[in-house]
């Protein structure tokens, strides 16, 4: 049994991340044939506990000598032990393999998507191309948080994508990994990783943040309408906020309700899909 849980290493108060996206898809079919569509519970129950470990899983395995000293792995999350990683493979096959399977029986589209994610998942952190060590490439990745949205909104087959909507998400996910890294920056500095963060430094990577949800915001206005002006001055207040605050403690502070605001922010979004 790992000394650290399966429950604790799939970060569960980041399972809204994946969660969220997949509900808001399948909303915006606005087709309430997705309710007895067994695939549509087949992959919610994936984007619990399974994508997540992909996700964090892979992170721990790769990231030990930078969570070792990064007081935000210390105190607010945890270090995985090496000699539990043997272990923790055994757990991503076991979880992942299951829902690989099964991705069979997904239309084309949702089936790209869903590879698509795993794809970005485990190179975000494992080489060769280990992009969350290569600035900008790092917050690109980030993408992997709009690919369970496309999952649910192709679930039920094939029908257009607006490239506006997905490029607000992309925005969107850009600046939530950027502003994730900040309280970061020591810590990768000192393992020699670089990030975007580690580049621009604390204020101009606020700065960025702030940028990036501006736009999103404007991205997607179109589809939207005025929740997208809501939600861009939520982000707005927030960035602001931060940078008033203006270090990496200060920012970590702050970061810790930052679960809460995507959730929060995300449940409007369900709502305002699925109307």
């Amino acid at each position: 049994m790992l000394k650290f849980s399966l429950i604790r290493v799939s970060r569960p108060r980041f399972w809204t991340y994946v969660l969220g996206p997949l509900a808001v898809g399948l909303a915006a079919t606005k087709d309430l044939s997705v309710l007895t569509n067994p695939l549509a519970y087949v992959f919610f129950l994936y984007f619990t506990l399974p994508a997540n470990l992909l996700i964090y899983g892979i992170n721990d395995i790769f990231d030990w000598e930078t969570d070792s000293k990064n007081a935000k792995k210390q105190g607010y999350e945890a270090v995985l032990p090496p000699d539990e990683r043997p272990r923790l493979w055994k757990s991503l096959a076991l979880t992942q393999i299951p829902f690989l399977i099964l991705a069979y029986f997904l239309p084309l589209g949702a089936k790209l998507a869903l590879l698509g994610f795993a794809f970005l998942s485990i190179f975000y952190s494992a080489p060769p191309i280990r992009a969350k060590s290569k600035p900008f490439l790092d917050a690109s990745f980030n993408f992997l948080y709009v690919c369970p949205g496309i999952v649910g909104y192709l679930l039920l087959g094939p029908r257009s994508l607006s490239i506006l909507t997905l490029l607000a998400g992309w925005c969107w996910v850009m600046a939530m990994q950027l502003y994730s890294a900040v309280p970061d920056i020591t810590a990768d500095r000192a393992s020699e990783t670089p990030t975007t963060a580690t580049v621009l430094g604390t204020m101009r990577s606020l700065a960025l943040c702030l940028a990036l949800y501006l736009v999103a915001a404007a991205l997607a206005y179109p589809a939207i309408g005025w929740l997208a002006v809501a939600l861009g001055a939520v982000y707005l207040a927030l960035m602001l906020i931060s940078l008033r605050a203006g270090t990496e403690d200060g920012v970590l502070r702050l970061y810790r309700y930052f679960p809460m605001i995507n959730t929060l922010c995300g449940a409007a979004l369900f709502f305002r899909a699925a109307l």
